[in-house]
């Protein structure tokens, strides 16, 4: 498995947005804010509390007391887990560090904890209406509780009554989290896409994938279905290109490096989505790319996203996605078509994908570690300069062979 610090470094420190950023996640998350609500208008339908639109955003001063999540005990420490050991906790306080400074005057804009195309991600409150705010609710806090669970003024006093069943919760405005769809939406906006100027003055890459991420986090709920870690992964995936799609969608003039990611991605789900009779196919088309094939994209795969997420994935269908992406080494050749930076684009997500799959076959929490073979496939994806693609098919062939040797 990849290390906690891996993904802190990947998808959590992120520092800046891009100039006009605010209204483009906030477009982004009003679409997906109605995707939620279409998931969710099934199970709220059958239950007797007036759904809320909006409410108001009460801070961890809501959470934090010993009575609630502040206290001892597994059903209790929840606020203490997000506080001492999450990355969110800290996202406000990374804009005040010297890399975020310099970041900052490398693109000439103000203080990195006081622009909108900074904080609408790492400072969420500085977003919201100061009429949707509590006195209590501080933009310091970085992305905490009502980040992910939604404005709480109007289930915080419910949510804990034992007459109160998880459904009534939801209705109530609780955000539906079991939801895989639900969960890879809301982290989505402020993981997956990043102009390339930012990336260019010092910000980390990011790349979203649920299941890795989801297992770095410091775990404060439980996903008891054997099966979750699969689902993770492919819901995480298809939202991924959903977003990715959308934004290629949105340029007259499609960025090359954004592209080859696209493109690696869409190569890796048009291999997935064929192992499962009932998911509905990733269409990878010939090498040009239009706005129209980018939108077409974007539909395929938040269709898949949702059918991912109401599926049930075996050991079966975990293994047999495993050994077809473990045999794509023959697809890790230069030519014109398939240059070296496309290549690197597929490796890398490859890799994500086979530790996922090689976790969810094993039952085992640590992969890479104890995986030589697959510890060496990460080591070829850590940078693009010094990617080879025949030493990475070489050593994928190495992979499947150890993957063979050890089925039971």
């Amino acid at each position: 498995m990849v290390s906690s610090s891996f993904w802190n470094g990947l998808a959590l420190r992120f520092p800046l947005a891009f100039e006009n950023v605010l209204p483009t996640v906030l477009c982004r998350l009003s679409l997906i804010a109605f995707a939620l609500a279409v998931a969710l208008s099934s199970p709220a339908a059958e239950v007797k509390v007036a759904p809320i639109r909006g409410g108001q955003f009460v801070g961890t001063a809501g959470c934090k007391s010993s009575s609630c999540h502040g206290g001892a005990g597994e059903k209790h420490n929840q606020y203490l887990t997000w506080l001492q050991k999450d990355f969110h906790a800290r996202s406000y306080a990374i804009l005040t560090d010297a890399r975020s400074s310099r970041i900052a005057d490398t693109l000439a804009i103000p203080a990195a904890q006081e622009s909108n195309r900074c904080t609408v991600c790492h400072s969420p409150f500085q977003s919201v209406t100061p009429a949707r705010l509590m006195p209590t609710a501080h933009p310091d806090e970085g992305v905490s509780c009502e980040s992910c669970h939604g404005a709480a003024e109007s289930w915080l006093r419910g949510h804990t009554r034992k007459d109160w069943n998880y459904a009534m919760r939801v209705t109530a405005g609780m955000r539906d989290l079991r939801s895989f769809y639900v969960r890879a939406n809301t982290c989505v906006a402020c993981h997956q896409n990043l102009d390339s100027d930012i990336i260019k003055a010092g910000h980390p890459e990011l790349i979203f994938e649920l299941d890795g991420q989801s297992v770095a986090e410091p775990k404060h709920w439980r996903d008891e279905n054997p099966s979750s870690g699969v689902r993770a992964w492919l819901v995480g995936q298809a939202v991924a290109l959903r977003e990715m799609s959308w934004a290629l969608s949105k340029n007259e003039t499609a960025d090359a490096e954004a592209t080859a990611k696209w493109k690696g991605l869409a190569w890796l789900l048009a291999k997935a989505t064929p192992q499962q009779a009932n998911l509905p196919m990733i269409d990878q088309r010939g090498g040009t790319t239009s706005r129209d094939e980018f939108t077409s994209a974007q539909e395929q795969a938040d269709l898949l996203a949702r059918h991912a997420a109401e599926s049930q994935f075996g050991d079966d269908f975990a293994q047999q996605l495993l050994r077809a992406l473990a045999a794509t080494d023959s697809e890790f050749v230069v030519s014109k078509e398939t240059p070296s930076d496309l290549l690197f684009r597929r490796a890398q997500r490859l890799v994500l994908a086979l530790d996922r799959l090689s976790n969810a076959v094993t039952h085992q929490i640590s992969g890479a570690a104890k995986n030589p073979a697959l510890a060496q496939l990460f080591e070829d994806v850590r940078s693009p300069a010094d990617f080879q693609a025949p030493r990475f098919a070489e050593h994928l062939r190495s992979f499947r062979a150890a993957t063979e040797q050890s089925k039971p």
